[in-house]
């Protein structure tokens, strides 16, 4: 059984870009995980509606 994993998961949120507006995407957290506690986010990035890969640094969360 390994104890440091790499774990992959994707969820829906609400994010704000400035050229878009408010934009609901699926984005993908991949974290480094220690016994199934996360220790931290290696990348996150999203999908666009062309099949791009995009990080998320250029978009914030909105609330």
């Amino acid at each position: 059984m390994k104890l440091i994993r790499v774990v992959r998961k994707t969820k829906e949120e609400q994010r704000f870009s400035p050229r878009m507006g408010l934009l609901h995407t699926r984005v993908t957290y991949i974290k480094r995980t220690l016994a199934g506690i996360p220790l931290k986010t290696l990348y996150a990035y999203r999908g666009t509606y062309y099949g791009e890969v995009k990080d998320c640094s250029d978009c914030e969360l909105s609330h």
